[in-house]
């Protein structure tokens, strides 16, 4: 019970449904003093004690557990490594991932229970087969399942979604009003909840020592300097104090951050759209495809609320390359091809991977292509650049 109206009500809706419910809200803090600032932060005092007056009402016992070194390590110390590394990672998933159904969901299974309830909006279907599936939600405009596709067969087994046929937020604020919840208008959260104010680029630059590097165009020319590569994201045009402008007058955007050799490479808008994304770390939600080697039809989804997009998948063998800048061990990847270029993309992203309503899988993308290569001017003859295709970190 994070102490808000979605939580709430799924653990109502779990005790009508005739389940023996206990509501756990998870202290993911050491600074006990924070406060929730209007929609930002989450998991604080006064979330604590509003998901204290729910439970109340609803009649069930009540405990808030210490996850908070859990938490840290698995998800405030990974966002920090991640951003170090060039990439860009997304919390929330790690925080499904490492807390809620894995720490949480085992602290659970080892007390005696039998699932781990939340307001999610998704909906676990289960086939003729008997396997359990995840799928979008009702209500597309509030569809959770994107945050929820790094959850394994294993966890869906032990996972329930009340809201998940709801549909709309209003019909539950509705809910919880009548039940006499105190949440019932209380503001969803968002941003970080671990950087309430918003800054993340203030906050990152507080715990990643800046460092000196090179701006570099494409072509491997330096354009300028930056204070410290953590401070970029691919995709990013502000703040680039580049100087001189692009021969065609254009804006640059940042099109990746190399953390080996401490530089943020720069170009035109249209170098953003890319082609084919790739992640060694895979894992499906529920049953895996057959063969999953032979390439198939789905639909990709790279942020929260983003579109799904048309694409095909397979999961390929790749070779060690000792030669290459880092040395490439031999590895297996999701790999995904969108059918229309996509735009935003960034390593460290998650991809999540969909046919139909249903979660497949993701992976947590390592490289991506770029549709638009490097100059072939500006190439040796017979060769491809080594940036000329690919936006790796």
């Amino acid at each position: 019970m994070s102490g808000g109206v979605d939580s709430a009500v799924a653990a109502a809706r779990a005790v009508e449904a005739g389940h023996e419910v206990v509501g756990v809200h998870l202290a993911l803090s050491r600074m006990p003093g924070t406060l929730r600032t209007g929609s930002r932060g989450c998991c604080t005092v006064e979330d604590s004690m509003d998901a204290q007056r729910a439970a109340n009402i609803i009649g069930i016992p009540y405990y808030v557990w210490d996850f908070s070194e859990r938490f840290k390590l698995d998800v405030v110390d990974d966002f920090i490594n991640e951003y170090a590394a060039g990439r860009t990672p997304n919390p929330c998933m790690r925080c499904n991932e490492k807390i809620k159904f894995a720490a949480l969901l085992e602290k659970a299974i080892a007390l005696g229970f039998d699932a781990v309830c939340t307001g999610h909006y998704a909906s676990i279907v289960t086939d003729a087969d008997g396997n359990r599936e995840l799928h979008r939600a009702s209500a597309w405009a509030k569809d959770q399942s994107y945050v929820l596709g790094v959850l394994t067969k294993e966890q869906l087994a032990h996972s329930m979604f009340p809201l998940g046929a709801t549909p709309s937020k209003a019909e539950v604020r509705a809910e919880a009003a009548e039940r006499g919840f105190s949440v019932a208008n209380k503001p969803d959260s968002y941003d970080i909840c671990f950087i309430p104010d918003g800054d993340t680029r203030g906050w990152l630059g507080e715990r990643v020592a800046p460092a000196t590097g090179d701006i570099l165009d494409r072509e491997g020319n330096k354009l300028g300097q930056h204070e410290g590569a953590v401070a970029f994201t691919v995709g990013q045009r502000k703040g680039l104090s580049i100087g001189t402008p692009a021969a065609d007058g254009k804006p640059r955007f940042v099109l990746e951050v190399r953390p080996i050799t401490n530089t943020v490479v720069v170009g035109p808008k249209e170098a953003l759209a890319i082609k084919e994304i790739a992640g060694t770390k895979f894992t499906w939600a529920g049953r895996a495809p057959e063969h999953p080697e032979i390439e198939f039809a789905c639909d990709v989804q790279i942020r929260a609320h983003a579109d799904p997009e048309p694409a095909v998948a397979q999961v390929i063998s790749v070779p060690a390359d000792p030669a290459a800048t880092p040395p490439v061990e031999a590895h297996t990847e999701l790999r995904i091809l969108p059918t229309l270029p996509l735009t935003g993309v960034a390593p460290g992203q998650t991809a999540v991977v969909y046919v139909g309503t249903r979660v497949l899988g993701q992976c947590t993308i390592d490289r991506t292509v770029s549709a638009v290569p490097v100059p072939a001017s500006d190439a040796v003859a017979g060769t491809v650049p080594a940036d000329s295709a690919s936006v790796d970190a």
